[in-house]
């Protein structure tokens, strides 16, 4: 199969590459391991928009396909300058996944897209990729696109194709989101929840776990929780697997401590978690400028920038941390820019890197990585993409200043300063 984008992975980063690209004009070929676009959003259950807004003014600071999709769900107007709160709650997942799939499909004419399909192969030539290898009903299919564009989260395809790559010790740990139904609200719901979670952890029935964030959002008598804490590396196929199940097994040991303990369960059931653990934190591919948290700090500006970021920085430990998630709480920065130069990875001319894998530090990463973030790296690396093979050349030499031009040609890229 021949390409002239190949997009890996259609999480929040993925689906704003693949669209991106595709509405830009050149064929795409987008591949996706699950059944569904939107990655930590649909996959991991978080219905957050994290990064669409500032938290002390509101302002939106993301535009462009991010902002498309809260109006098109119903949650603010499509040309909406404040949003409140920062982190806005979409209605449902669920409903989140079909308009992922009719977006995809109006662009049907020049956009493919592989559900159910892992790329688990990249081969090099010289400093391109030639081609990336995807598994699926089909068998092994060899790809050969123009441009990739590495969406994975974890930076599979860039270190495959050997771009250097940096990996914190320890990593974050990793959540596993789910919903309790038939629960009957009381103002001390919370407390009694998180008392019962930290005599459980002191019991050692449950060994980490955080908050718990407890939210009565799909339906008045159904709690979502944020609670689950697995540490382990994810890109080990072993330890994966291993905090897959731990999740499982400490959601539903969560689950019977309430229904035993607390007043309001005791006629709950578990509905279930969701189908993905939510990863946070793998590999970080290097590119030409590896962004900082001093370059968030002082909310530098970059001639190149391509998008803008205003999360905290927002870094989980690897204990139980009753009450809250982090011990204390990270720098709340002012917007700052991402530069193009972030989103591109050493030593491999014809790749791109969005969402969380791009080019940061650690500590920047934990801003960068949230949902609106990636989504508008995505934008910007997919508008790259199709530029350098409108151009007929590779992403490295395209000028960053030309990507930011184009978006906002688009209403989209990086906003201006106030």
């Amino acid at each position: 199969m021949e390409t002239d984008v190949l997009v890996c992975g259609g999480g929040c980063a993925g689906l704003g590459a693949a669209l991106a690209a595709a509405r830009n004009g050149v064929k795409v070929v987008l591949v996706e391991r699950a059944g569904f676009a939107g990655g930590i959003i649909t996959a991991a259950g978080l219905p957050f928009f994290d990064g669409i807004a500032h938290k002390t003014s509101g302002r939106v600071v993301v535009k462009g396909i991010a902002l498309e999709l809260l109006s098109r769900l119903g949650v603010c107007p499509a040309d909406a300058t404040t949003i409140r709160p920062h982190n806005p709650m979409i209605p449902h997942v669920d409903r989140f996944k079909l308009l992922a799939d009719e977006l995809l499909v109006e662009q049907r004419d020049r956009l493919r897209v592989l559900f159910h399909s892992f790329a688990c192969e990249a081969t090099t030539r010289g400093d391109r990729i030639e081609e990336v290898r995807v598994a699926n009903k089909a068998g092994l299919t060899a790809i050969r696109p123009k441009v990739v564009i590495d969406c994975t989260g974890d930076g599979d395809i860039g270190a495959w194709a050997g771009a250097p790559f940096e990996k914190a010790t320890p990593l974050m740990p990793m959540t596993l989101h789910f919903r309790i139904g038939h629960v009957r609200k009381s103002p001390d719901l919370t407390r009694l929840c998180r008392e019962s979670l930290v005599k459980a952890h002191a019991n050692g029935k449950l060994k980490l776990f955080y908050g718990p964030g407890l939210m009565f959002h799909y339906a008045d008598d159904e709690v979502y929780f944020h609670a689950i804490r697995v540490s382990g590396d994810a890109t080990d196929p072993d330890d994966l697997t291993r905090a897959e199940m731990q999740g499982r097994a400490d959601a539903w040991t969560m689950f019977e401590t309430w229904k035993r303990e607390v007043p309001g369960f005791e006629q709950s059931y578990f509905v279930g978690v969701f189908p993905y653990i939510g990863i946070r934190e793998t590999r970080r591919i290097l590119g030409p400028h590896v962004l900082t948290a001093e370059d968030i700090r002082q909310s530098r500006r970059f001639e190149d920038a391509v998008a803008t970021g205003c999360w905290y920085l927002d870094i989980h430990p690897n204990s139980a941390t009753p009450g809250a998630a982090q011990l204390v709480e990270g720098f709340q920065p002012e917007p700052y820019d991402i530069p193009y130069r972030s989103v591109l990875a050493n030593r491999v001319s014809n790749l791109l890197v969005a969402g969380r894998c791009h080019s940061a530090t650690r500590e920047a990463a934990s801003s960068t990585r949230v949902t609106v973030t990636a989504m508008a790296l995505g934008q910007a690396a997919g508008t790259a993409a199709a530029l350098a093979v409108e151009r007929r050349t590779s992403p490295h030499e395209l000028n960053g200043r030309d990507v930011r031009e184009k978006l906002h040609q688009q209403h989209a890229g990086p906003i201006l300063p106030n």
